[in-house]
């Protein structure tokens, strides 16, 4: 009796289509080959699946602090096949891919670079250039991490436009796979710098935003006043035209101190000194520059001099300027009851006489070391128990509430807005509302409005619902 050869079984893993997991397979090599750690030649999902990060999931909700490790990938083999008296052999080659770790030496992996995407789209993905950058999502990450890794990317073209409000200005956005790269930037270099930042600074740090800001002043206040048991007063500044006024060459060189590595050296300076003015598309009506003060516009900022408002590059790199401020107030001024969001600050003393010193100081010592200046017009020094407007809160004795101007313009606008917008708009509203401590009476002005619009209120009032048709 001849038995009949049986044919070798090849395990592959096929190329998918995108939306669909990658096949995991681990085989075992018997045709000699080095262990070498390369990745097959499918393209399917760049990073595979690393934690519960997965590349194609449709509803990806990645948080600026989650970075995702990258791996050594398992060598890619074949299996053995045996039959009466006769051994087969079937060895693949090894070819890499887009999911390929780093090359030796490489400042960033593959995995970084999706993960920064991940972070740019997030809450962005209906957006009409995110959709286009994710249609050949893989090509362009691969197209975007060869020039990065040559050092040939330049910044693409940028948006101007106008908002108008709260009042009149121009907001410069980036093209998606320039923020992209923002993104990567600031997950590489930010940690250096976050660990620095005193614990009064907000904006642009990751669970530090307009209500840590306002809890933080609030805390300060029932601080230094022991319980609203003693007086005490406040210094509240601002800055003249910040972000236009930012000299990048004294930027560069506070980025410097900290960032060392040759590539992200040239990386940051590349993002820090292109100038958004010399290639960009106006979007709107032109008319509306008009209403921006021209002290206030980019286009008339001197060379090397002004951030545009609108990146994630921008807000990180303002943060890192006025870092010197917040350390100079706290170690020089000896101001202990500090808070700082963006351009606005707010000191806290029992004595305006130390106030009125310290306002001496800090006009003294901005235009000297960061080529700033403190705007008079909005300087304000007064007794707390007056109420501290910050932040869109209002902290006085015992309560913190909404500034007034916000609910007057949130029932402005809920009233005369599209049906289409009031019910997105009207929980938005309502959950800004509900971050201050005595809201009560506003969210029942805005309950009432909503109610008005066709929408039921719960019995919290802090959300509407649909009726039923």
């Amino acid at each position: 009796m001849t038995g009949k050869p049986i044919m070798p079984v090849r395990f592959m893993n096929p190329v998918e289509p995108l939306g669909q997991h990658p096949t995991a397979m681990r085989i075992t090599d018997t045709g000699g080959h080095d262990q070498l750690a390369l990745w097959s030649g499918a393209v399917s999902g760049p990073i595979g699946n690393q934690g519960n990060l997965d590349l194609w999931s449709g509803d990806v909700d990645s948080l600026a602090t989650r970075r995702t490790p990258a791996t050594t990938p398992l060598p890619r083999t074949s299996r053995t096949a045996t039959a009466t008296g006769t051994t087969r052999t079937t060895s693949f080659g090894f070819v890499l891919s887009a999911d390929s770790s780093a090359p030796s030496g490489a400042p960033f992996s593959m995995a970084d670079l999706v993960q920064a995407w991940l972070d740019c789209r997030r809450h962005k993905r209906h957006t009409e250039s995110a959709q286009a950058f994710e249609a050949n999502v893989e090509r362009n990450l691969c197209a975007l991490r060869e020039e990065l890794l040559s050092q040939s990317y330049q910044p693409g073209r940028s948006i101007c436009f106008v908002v108008t409000h709260p009042r009149p200005r121009e907001v410069w956005a980036a093209a998606f796979r320039d923020r992209v790269v923002h993104h990567l930037l600031y997950n590489a270099i930010a940690p250096r710098f976050l660990a620095s930042f005193d614990a009064g600074s907000a904006a642009c740090i990751p669970g530090r935003g307009t209500l840590y800001a306002a809890q933080r002043l609030e805390a300060s206040v029932r601080s230094i006043t022991q319980n609203w048991a003693v007086d005490a007063c406040y210094l509240k500044l601002d800055l003249s035209n910040f972000f236009v006024a930012i000299d990048k060459h004294v930027l560069q060189a506070q980025l410097h101190c900290k960032v060392k590595e040759p590539f992200w050296r040239w990386l940051t300076d590349t993002v820090l000194m292109h100038d958004p003015r010399t290639d960009y598309e106006f979007r709107g009506d032109i008319k509306l520059m008009q209403r921006v003060p021209p002290h206030k516009q980019l286009a008339n900022a001197p060379a090397a001099t002004g951030l545009p408002i609108g990146n994630l590059s921008s807000q990180f790199f303002a943060n890192v300027h006025l870092n010197g401020l917040d350390q100079f107030c706290k170690h020089r001024v000896k101001a202990r009851h500090y808070v700082r969001y963006v351009d606005d600050m707010v000191l806290l003393h029992h004595s305006a006489d130390w106030l009125h010193q310290a306002l001496q100081q800090i006009t003294a010592w901005l235009p000297a070391h960061l080529g700033v200046q403190i705007n008079p017009r909005k300087t304000i020094e007064q007794p707390i128990a007056r109420g501290i407007d910050f932040v869109g809160h209002v902290i006085k004795p015992w309560q913190r509430t909404t500034r007034h101007r916000t609910v007057a313009t949130a029932i402005k606008r809920l009233q005369t807005m599209p049906a289409s917008r009031v019910f997105a708009a009207g929980n938005s509203y309502l959950g800004l509302l509900r971050q201050a401590t005595h809201s009560h009476t506003d969210r029942a002005r805005l309950a009432n409005v909503l109610r008005g619009r066709g929408y039921t209120v719960n019995a919290e009032l802090t959300k509407i619902y649909r009726r039923a048709t």
